[in-house]
C-alpha cells in the first residue's frame, strides 16, 4: 500500500549516485552506531544478571548484516538516499517487531511530544497502535469526533495532515492528532474499501461517557463500561449495587470497544468480583515482578457473572477480563481482545531524542502475557457486522451459526444472556 509519493519523500535525488563520499560514509556509521546503542540494551542488561553471553555476539552478528545493507544502499542505490530517514525507518520498524506501542522520537518531536501533551488538550478520541507498518485504530471512545466520523476498529490510518503514516512513529501520530479545540486535521483512511477515504475531523475535548445499566429480561443486570479511566470502576461498582437492588440474581459485564484506561484499573475493577487469589501481575527485564491480589474488603457482588469481550477491548479492560476468567469468577463471551496491557516508558537519548518503550508488561493469572496473547473467551462470537477481512482478526475466533441473523443483531449479546441464565 506504500505510495510512490512516499518513497520519493524519503530519498533525496543526487548527481552522485555511485560512490559513497565523506558524509554518507559518516552517517552510516553514525546510524550504525544508533543502532549498536538500541540492540544491545537488552544484551548489556542481560549480562549484567549473568544471563545471555551469546546474546550480545548474536546481536553483532545480525549488526554486521545490518551495516552491509546500509552500506550497499547508500552505494548502489539508483539515487543517493537520505541516510537519517533510511535510519529512522530502520529504528522504528525495529520497534515495532517487538512492540506495536513503541515509538522513536528524534529530539525535536520528543520536545513536541512533551509540550504537546499539556498544551493542546483537544483530541479525536482515538486508540492507535501499529500494524504492518501503519498506524492502525483499536477503539474510539463514544461520541468523540472519530466515533461521530465512523472510524472503529481495524481502520488503517494512510495519512495525518497530508504525512504518509507507513513507518510513522505510533506516538508522532499522536503530536499530530492532538490541538486546539475547534481546529481540523484531514486523514486519509484505509477501510473495507479499496480506494482510500479522505475525512476533516474537527477537534474537541473528548470525554469519556458514563457508565450504563439496566435490567434485562429474566432478572440478569447489564452494565457497560466503554471507558475505563478514572473514576469508572466507581461507576461500575454504583451501577452493580443499583442492579442488586432491583432484583437482580446475575450479571453481565460488557466490555466491548473498552481500551482506554490503566491496567492496575483492570485489576481494580476485577477485584469488585473476586475476593482472593492472584489477579495479574506486571514484570519486565529491568521492572521486578508485581503481584495483583485481590482483596475481600473490596468484593460488592458474589452473583452470577458473565464478562463479554470483541476485538476492541484492550488495555484495562483486558486485564479485568483475564483476571475474571482466571479466577474462574466469570465466563466470558465474545470475540479475542486486541492485546494491549503494558507499561510504556520513555527513555531519553544523549542527543535529546527518546524511545518509547513497553519496559514491562501484564500477565494473565496462568502467566501469559496479555499484549502478546490477548485475551480469548471460551464462549466464541464473532460479530459479523464487525468483520474487517484481516485474515488475522479472523482467525481469532469462529463465528457461531447464524441464519437468522439480521443486520443490527447483537448476537455475541444474545450469547452473553444466554450464558447468563445457565449459570448456577
Amino acid at each position: 500500500m506504500k505510495k510512490a509519493e512516499e518513497v520519493g519523500n524519503r530519498f533525496r535525488v543526487s548527481q552522485r549516485p555511485n560512490h559513497m563520499n565523506y558524509r554518507a560514509k559518516f552517517t552510516v556509521v553514525l546510524s550504525s552506531t544508533v543502532m549498536v546503542a538500541l540492540l544491545l540494551f537488552g544484551s548489556v542488561v542481560k549480562g549484567a544478571s549473568g544471563e545471555g553471553g551469546s546474546d550480545t555476539a548474536d546481536v553483532l552478528k545480525h549488526l554486521k548484516v545490518y551495516t552491509q545493507v546500509l552500506s550497499y544502499i547508500s552505494t548502489e542505490y539508483v539515487e543517493e538516499p537520505n541516510i537519517p530517514n533510511v535510519t529512522l525507518g530502520a529504528l522504528n520498524g525495529l520497534l515495532e517487531a517487538i512492540d506495536p506501542y513503541a515509538s522513536y522520537l528524534n529530539a525535536t518531536q520528543y520536545k513536541e511530544y512533551l509540550k504537546n501533551s499539556d498544551g493542546h488538550p483537544a483530541d479525536l478520541g482515538l486508540v492507535l497502535a501499529k500494524k504492518y507498518g501503519y498506524i492502525v485504530v483499536v477503539s474510539v471512545i463514544p461520541g468523540s469526533p472519530a466515533d461521530k466520523a465512523g472510524l472503529s476498529n481495524g481502520d488503517y490510518i494512510e495519512s495525518i495532515k497530508g504525512i504518509g503514516s507507513r513507518d510513522m512513529p505510533l506516538a508522532y501520530a499522536k503530536i499530530l492528532l492532538r490541538g486546539d479545540v475547534g481546529s481540523t486535521v484531514d486523514l486519509s483512511v484505509l477501510r473495507r474499501k479499496p480506494e482510500p477515504q479522505k475525512m476533516t475531523l474537527t477537534r474537541a475535548i473528548v470525554t469519556s461517557p458514563p457508565v450504563e445499566s439496566r435490567m434485562l429480561d429474566g432478572s440478569v443486570g447489564y452494565i457497560k463500561a466503554t471507558t475505563l479511566g478514572t473514576g469508572k470502576v466507581k461507576e461500575v461498582s454504583t451501577a452493580v449495587l443499583d442492579l442488586q437492588k432491583q432484583g437482580a440474581k446475575k450479571l453481565i459485564l460488557d466490555l466491548r470497544n473498552c481500551a482506554t484506561g490503566d491496567p492496575e484499573d483492570g485489576a481494580q475493577l476485577a477485584n469488585l468480583f473476586v475476593s482472593k487469589g492472584l489477579l495479574t501481575y506486571d514484570l519486565g527485564q529491568k521492572v521486578p515482578r508485581k503481584d495483583y491480589n485481590a482483596e475481600a474488603k473490596d468484593v460488592i457482588s458474589t452473583l452470577p457473572l458473565v464478562v463479554v469481550t470483541n476485538r476492541a477491548t484492550a488495555a484495562a479492560a483486558e486485564v479485568a477480563a483475564a483476571g475474571l476468567q482466571g479466577s474462574k469468577r466469570a465466563a466470558l463471551v465474545g470475540e479475542r481482545t486486541y492485546g494491549d496491557a503494558s507499561v510504556l516508558r520513555p527513555i531519553t537519548m544523549e542527543d535529546g531524542s527518546a524511545v518509547i518503550l513497553s519496559v514491562a508488561k501484564f500477565y494473565s493469572p496462568d502467566g501469559k502475557s496479555i499484549q502478546d496473547n490477548g485475551v480469548t473467551p471460551e464462549n466464541v462470537v464473532i460479530d459479523p457486522d464487525a468483520a474487517t477481512g484481516d485474515p488475522e482478526e479472523e482467525d481469532a475466533a469462529t463465528p457461531e451459526p447464524s441464519a437468522t441473523h439480521k443486520a443490527g443483531d447483537d448476537v455475541i449479546l444474545k450469547k452473553a444472556i444466554e450464558v447468563a441464565k445457565a449459570r448456577g
